[in-house]
């Protein structure tokens, strides 16, 4: 597999702003790129047009068969269309699986990429890419994966449904709860966390109440940025770990799948290092991050059950089998038997354990 061969994490552009997208012309010819290949999901194939529309000229095609979790058969599906159409950039519009696969390709092509997310997943900030393949996720770190570009549009996610605004919103602060107690955090890293946690306490709830509030998608969008950025810079543990296994090895949606889980991950691990988490339990009151985590979670509307997203109870035997096969930096010390136990809270719904 050819792939790419920077070595120097290089600056991202980051533009915020109501109809930025409509700079997506620009932003090509800034990178010097002529023939440009749209990517989405088939979901989102409108909005793939319009890019594009915008694109003019400049547009060589639209693959629109991303999928969640980057199935590794359809990144092969996009790479014979990259060379039938001798694509020299990439236009990811999307959440986490068009991010997703615009970072595959990338990686292996070494395509400068200009992303337009449409969910809060934060993906697009980090040099991060998770893959599956008969069955499996893995996930690996190279600089050709970060994009060259990010246009974050308030207008693209006002019609995100509820449902998702929430669930999108909880996987992204997933990421920066996940960096308060990483083995790598730093004074900048911690800061940063807590800006995209603080963006999405205040942010999400406004959000909710009007959907169409630009001011405050633009917020929520700015703490996806930041939530993303931290994600790159930090190591993740537990949460991410069962999210993966889950996703990879059960096909569970991926935003609804952090929801659920996050609240039982940072419980468990506020066993030891609850002085880290304070900031969260100092956003949302409380006096565990796990527990404010899952009242906050339930007052936006959020699953609260990994059974009411088609798991059965007999994987969950399987599920802690995989996420314990392997050893991984964590607060508390992974057992076997704490992860099973976990598993079954968060399959049943449950108040996390403490």
């Amino acid at each position: 597999m050819q792939r790419a061969t920077r070595t120097l994490t290089p600056p991202v552009r980051v533009q915020f702003g109501c109809a930025v997208r409509k700079t997506v012309a620009e932003e090509t010819r800034r990178l010097g790129a002529t023939r440009a290949l749209v990517l989405s999901t088939p979901h989102q194939s409108d909005a793939a047009l319009e890019i594009a529309e915008l694109l003019g000229p400049l547009a060589v095609g639209v693959f629109c068969k991303a999928e969640m979790h980057t199935p590794v058969h359809v990144t092969e599906a996009a790479m014979a269309h990259v060379a039938e159409t001798k694509a020299d950039c990439l236009i990811a519009i999307g959440g986490g699986s068009t991010i997703g696969l615009g970072k595959a390709i990338a990686y292996r092509s070494d395509l400068p990429q200009i992303v337009i997310p449409t969910t809060y997943a934060g993906s697009e900030a980090t040099s991060i890419l998770g893959q599956t393949e008969n069955g499996v996720k893995t996930t690996l770190n190279h600089p050709s994966v970060l994009p060259e570009v990010i246009l974050y549009d308030p207008e693209l996610v006002t019609t995100l449904p509820v449902a998702m605004t929430v669930t999108s919103a909880l996987n992204a602060m997933a990421h920066a709860a996940e960096a308060l107690y990483a083995t790598e955090q730093t004074t900048d890293t911690t800061m940063m966390a807590i800006e995209g946690l603080r963006a999405f306490a205040d942010g999400l709830p406004k959000v909710i109440a009007t959907p169409t509030d630009l001011a405050a998608r633009e917020a929520t969008q700015r703490g996806a940025w930041a939530c993303g950025t931290v994600l790159g810079q930090v190591g993740m543990a537990l949460h991410h770990k069962l999210c993966h296994t889950l996703g990879g090895s059960f096909d569970l949606p991926h935003a609804e799948t952090h929801a659920i889980v996050l609240p039982h991950a940072v419980a468990y691990n506020a066993r030891a290092a609850a002085a880290e988490l304070q900031p969260i339990c100092d956003l949302l009151g409380g006096d565990n991050a796990g527990l404010a985590l899952h009242k906050f979670a339930k007052e936006m509307g959020a699953p609260l059950a990994l059974c009411d997203l088609g798991l059965r109870e007999e994987d969950l035997d399987r599920a802690a089998d995989l996420a314990t096969q392997k050893p991984y930096p964590n607060p508390q010390p992974v057992t076997r038997n704490d992860i099973r136990a976990l598993l079954q809270t968060a399959w049943a719904g449950d108040t996390p354990i403490t």
